[in-house]
């Protein structure tokens, strides 16, 4: 697959909607990975597949009801709370 597979265009596209600033020798740089990435795709493409056992177990560990920390000992260390409920940045 050679370079020109992704366009400048569209790695500065793909940089907008992560809202990534990048610089025009990035851009260059970035167009290369990228091809070579999907490359890499269409190599993968071509491995065969194999049988799978149809037959798969539970490997994991029944449920058990343990004692837990009580509320206040558990939000003890965190940087902030709020009604009893640990308490995060703001995400937008």
């Amino acid at each position: 697959m050679s370079d020109d597979a992704v366009s400048p265009e569209e790695v500065r596209h793909v940089a907008e909607l992560a809202r990534v600033d990048l610089d025009d020798d990035e851009v260059d740089r970035f167009t290369g990975q990228f091809a070579d990435i999907l490359e890499y795709f269409e190599t993968l493409d071509e491995v065969p597949e194999v049988d799978r056992d149809a037959d798969l177990a539970n490997v994991m560990r029944p449920d058990e009801e343990r004692t837990s920390l009580e509320s206040e000992a558990a939000l003890g260390n965190a940087p902030e709370t709020e009604d009893g409920y640990f308490k995060g940045p703001n995400v937008s």
